[in-house]
């Protein structure tokens, strides 16, 4: 693997991680602050594993996603190579 695809993975990895991160304080705090009876609702279920499971995978995917894309489309802005 060559040093530029080390750190292409590196960037991708680290930036998911943060959005995916930042997606779980989200849902922590959806949860902590009960928002809607939201907490009360998943804890009341059948079966609140697979409700929690699906709310934070959700939340991780999307978050994980957004902060990726940003990343990336601001990259050539900071490597200087934008048409500013």
């Amino acid at each position: 693997m060559t040093p530029q695809e080390k750190s292409a993975l590196y960037f991708v990895a680290r930036h998911l991680a943060l959005g995916m991160g930042a997606g779980g304080l989200f849902g922590g705090a959806l949860l902590a602050s009960d928002l809607a009876g939201l907490r009360s609702l998943i804890l009341s279920s059948d079966s609140p594993a697979l409700a929690l499971f699906l709310l934070f995978f959700g939340l991780f995917i999307t978050f994980g996603s957004v902060s990726l894309a940003a990343n990336l489309m601001l990259l050539s802005r900071r490597d200087g190579g934008g048409r500013d």
